[in-house]
């Protein structure tokens, strides 16, 4: 059973729209991730994945791989 959540993360360390296509990129290249979307103005990612093949910490583990500090928005 496909579980498919929308998640957003404040990610601290962005500077401009390279940045936001480099986490998009990896994340979308990410099995279970059906969609990313970083916004590198406001500081954040919103992630849509599938709960049954990829957490929340591979999320944060990916895009703190590329060097970006990264935290759960839980307000939204």
């Amino acid at each position: 059973m496909t579980t498919i959540v929308k998640k957003r993360f404040k990610v601290d360390g962005l500077n401009c729209t390279a940045c936001a296509i480099l986490i998009d990129g990896e994340l979308e290249n990410t099995e279970g991730v059906k969609c990313a979307s970083t916004n590198y103005a406001k500081a954040e990612c919103e992630v849509e994945f599938d709960e049954t093949k990829v957490e929340e910490k591979d999320i944060k583990k990916i895009i703190e791989s590329l060097g970006y500090t990264v935290n759960l928005d839980d307000n939204r």
